[in-house]
């Protein structure tokens, strides 16, 4: 997608195969910042710190990381998935890239672990791109559905689920990118998204884009709804169950209730990755990622002077309690829009086949 009109994936291999370069996440939007990727802890600490984040791009970092690791030669195949795996409890893309991996380089032979590791990151890279434009293409149908006569179809989001959040055209934003190509005029409410702020992520992404957007307040959605200045809710997931339950950033389930009660079409945009076929209730069974305390703590921001500041606003001995998703049942969501189709929550079985055909 375009950064000041130059293109750009959110990472890349460089051509010497010697290191991946990501666009460091925690820098935006005030500065674009690149970083070069060589060792598992450098991996590691670019997942867990969220420079990287966003379900399938941390899955598609992770499985660079583990080809990197095999490079080193400092832990076995295992250790690696492992230590991988714990950067990010929640997401199952993480977990489902690092056991593909894992599988493979278990198939050859030790010889070959790195050069068969590092061919299957690229081919997953190049699958995140493919899978995100048919997720935006079906998508764009139920945009056009939601427009009839309307001058301005207004889509609400939550969280960041756009190229940031993926190699290429994201989940949640790409058929938002597929439909102001087309034409159509959308404009975008964009949940702050508290206390990571990954909103202002989204917004910085559609100022690039052109597309008009406004942001607003994370408890702001509910009113918009009541008030008509919402036509569709579009959101990311992390993990979605065997029966539809949708595991996504904290403040979805809240939007979900809103658009419920003001019959508002609800759908989340997911490749079939992200989806745990071995787990059907959400609410008991995934396990949710509690971060630390500071991040609710403190705000960082960029001060008058363009320094980066960070401004603590609860005192060290307020207790906090940073959950960083919640679980949507099933019930509350319109349908799935994913590569293979949009499916409805009643429909898991028939998409579970177009998944594993």
């Amino acid at each position: 997608m375009l950064v000041q009109g130059k293109p750009y994936r959110s990472v890349w291999l460089e051509d010497d195969e010697q290191s991946l370069t990501i666009i460091d996440q925690t820098a935006l939007p005030y500065a674009f910042v690149t970083k070069s990727l060589h060792t598992l802890p450098e991996f590691c600490h670019a997942i867990r710190a969220m420079q990287v984040r966003g379900a399938p791009l941390i899955g598609i970092t992770a499985a660079f990381g583990f080809a990197f690791a095999l490079r080193e030669g400092k832990l076995c195949a295992n250790d690696i998935a492992v230590e991988l795996i714990a950067t990010r409890p929640t997401a199952i893309n993480l977990q489902w890239a690092v056991e593909q991996v894992l599988q493979a380089v278990n198939a050859t032979t030790s010889e070959n672990a790195f050069s068969t590791a590092l061919s299957l990151a690229k081919t997953l890279w190049q699958q995140d791109i493919d899978t995100c434009s048919a997720i935006g293409d079906h998508g764009l149908d139920i945009i056009k559905q939601t427009a009839n006569d309307k001058t301005t179809v207004n889509i609400l989001t939550h969280c960041n689920a756009g190229w940031l959040a993926t190699v290429d055209w994201g989940t949640a934003l790409a058929p938002i990118y597929k439909a102001h190509e087309a034409g159509l005029n959308v404009h975008v409410w964009v949940d702050e998204t508290r206390p990571r702020n990954q909103g202002y992520l989204t917004a910085w992404e559609l100022e690039n884009a052109g597309i008009p957007h406004t942001v607003i307040v994370d408890n702001t959605g509910g009113h918009l709804m009541q008030h008509g200045k919402v036509d569709l809710c579009l959101v990311g997931s992390d993990r979605t169950t065997a029966r539809g339950d949708v595991c996504n950033k904290i403040g979805t389930y809240l939007k979900a209730l809103a658009a419920h009660d003001n019959k508002i079409p609800f759908y989340v945009a997911l490749p079939t990755s992200t989806i745990d076929w071995s787990v059907s209730d959400g609410l008991a069974e995934i396990p949710i990622e509690q971060r630390e305390a500071d991040e609710v703590r403190i705000i960082h921001g960029q001060s008058h002077s363009g320094s980066n500041d960070s401004l603590q606003i609860a005192s060290d001995n307020t207790p906090v309690a940073n959950y960083a998703f919640d679980v949507t049942p099933a019930k509350y969501i319109s349908g799935l829009i994913t590569e293979k189709g949009v499916f409805g929550t009643d429909e898991m079985d028939q998409l579970s086949l177009h998944t594993h055909q």
